[in-house]
């Protein structure tokens, strides 16, 4: 280890050390939102709610490709700091190497099956529109199937990154995607493709960007000491880094699935009450996903230190580390939350012309804001328990977050509130998931704060001795 990373990781204030890591990634996280939504901005241009339902519709194919990266990225940049926290850097090597290994096999596995599957996976994303389901296939063939591998790489590289102490390179490469695909958008879609090729032109900004993060990855890690060296030891698939890897890795994995799934269903389920009310969710959730992704930073910044602290047996910082950043995600969500719920109109009027579907949108937009305190304790106690080890809980607290409870919820709501019980069962899952985060963390504290090394478990203080 250098001796920077030696400092970041033992020696700054909890407080500087969170802020060093954690405001990159919080920055990187707000540009691919903001990239997400330059999308349905520029094609809210054409003022046609079938390009915008398209675009909609392809999202959660996106987002899985996602799932992918953060099964590797965050099981291995969790599995990465917890060896760099012990100095064993073999076992550094095998985790990067498996976590490169693996991420590439199954985004090409997944770009394959959707190349082979494509027009029934469209129509299952609920893109059975005939007009939709035309852009939403163009749009699929080109960010997922051909630029899919670069984008997952791309995701993986910047965990890895990040893992090692270097949020400021891995979010500066975020923040290159993003900042491209927004000046690549109005270059494709209004310039460069004939009119009426708005939402290929959308795809293939987003594509290139992407290839160009996943490149600029690559240059950084060739060209700069590091201690991410992807190099198998001998001891590679019998010293359990591989099942660390996935077992750490699985929770982030599915709750991106399950999310995936999620707004898979209320978009088709949405499609029960027109183009309007499907455009109109789309803007919405686009919209809300900046607090989601505001959290997301945050957590994804404090992990290696959450992680690092934990296998060195530094209890008061890990505490230290985790108080600094529930306060921090709880009150940016709430601050958006107020934002929301006053300026929902504004809003989701910078993407959608007045009408229909605009009313839907501002309507939505307020029950899902409901959610982001909620969520963000939620979700930063699952990544708590991915930088511990403690796989049975992330995943628990996953599935309730996404999957268990709001799917039922949707069509219970629906039988009742039609399109807008569809929405709430957003929020009344983040309160679910929000009880039981608090109710693990606590037992979790209680049960360590009983042991010598409250951190390890048996065989992890036998390590770390």
């Amino acid at each position: 280890m250098s001796s920077a990373q030696v400092d970041l990781f033992e020696n700054k204030s909890p407080y500087a050390a969170v802020m060093k890591l954690a405001l990159p990634a919080v920055l990187g996280q707000i540009i691919l939102v903001l990239y997400n939504m330059a999308d349905t901005f520029f094609v809210g241009l054409t003022g046609s709610d079938v390009n915008i339902t398209a675009v909609t519709v392809c999202m959660p194919a996106l987002m899985f490709l996602l799932a992918i990266a953060n099964l590797f990225g965050v099981g291995g940049g969790a599995a990465f700091s917890r060896a760099l926290g012990r100095r064993d850097m073999d076992r550094c090597g095998n985790i990067a190497a498996h976590a490169l290994s693996g991420c590439l096999l199954f985004s090409l596995l997944y770009g394959g099956l959707c190349w082979l599957f494509l027009d029934r996976f469209v129509d299952l994303l609920g893109g059975t529109h005939g007009a939709v389901h035309d852009l939403a296939a163009r749009y699929l063939l080109v960010t997922v199937i051909f630029a899919g591998v670069p984008t997952a790489l791309s995701a993986l590289l910047a965990h890895l990154l990040r893992a090692e102490g270097r949020s400021a390179q891995s979010s500066f490469g975020t923040i290159l995607g993003g900042v491209l695909n927004i000046a690549l958008d109005p270059l494709f879609m209004f310039v460069l493709l004939p009119r009426g090729n708005e939402v290929l032109g959308a795809a293939v900004a987003t594509g290139l960007s992407n290839v160009i993060s996943c490149l600029f990855f690559v240059v950084l890690l060739c060209r700069t000491r590091t201690s991410l060296r992807f190099r198998y030891s001998r001891a590679a698939f019998s010293d359990g880094s591989a099942r660390e890897l996935v077992l750490t890795g699985l929770p982030a994995c599915l709750m991106t699935l399950f999310e995936n799934v999620s707004y898979a269903i209320l978009g088709a389920n949405m499609a029960h009450w027109g183009v309007a009310a499907q455009a109109g969710i789309g803007v919405a959730k686009k919209v809300n996903m900046l607090a989601h992704c505001a959290v997301r930073g945050i957590a994804q910044g404090v992990l290696p230190l959450l992680a690092y602290a934990y296998a060195s047996g530094n209890r008061a910082r890990m505490k230290g580390v985790l108080r600094i950043s529930l306060t921090a995600s709880v009150s940016v969500s709430a601050l958006l939350m107020g934002a929301y719920l006053l300026l929902s109109r504004q809003l989701v009027g910078l993407f959608l012309p007045a009408g229909e579907s605009r009313e839907y949108s501002a309507a939505f937009l307020r029950i899902l804001c409901l959610g982001c305190p909620l969520s963000a304790l939620g979700y930063t106690v699952i990544s708590f328990f991915q930088a511990v080890n403690q796989g049975g809980k992330s995943f628990l607290l996953a599935s309730l977050r996404k999957g268990a409870v709001d799917i039922p919820l949707m069509f219970l709501l629906q039988s009742v509130f039609q399109a807008q019980g569809l929405v709430a069962a957003t929020p009344l899952a983040d309160l679910v998931c929000c009880a039981a985060a608090a109710l693990l963390l606590g037992q979790w504290f209680c049960r360590t704060s009983r042991q010598d090394l409250p951190c390890l478990t048996t065989r992890e203080r036998m390590a770390h001795a």
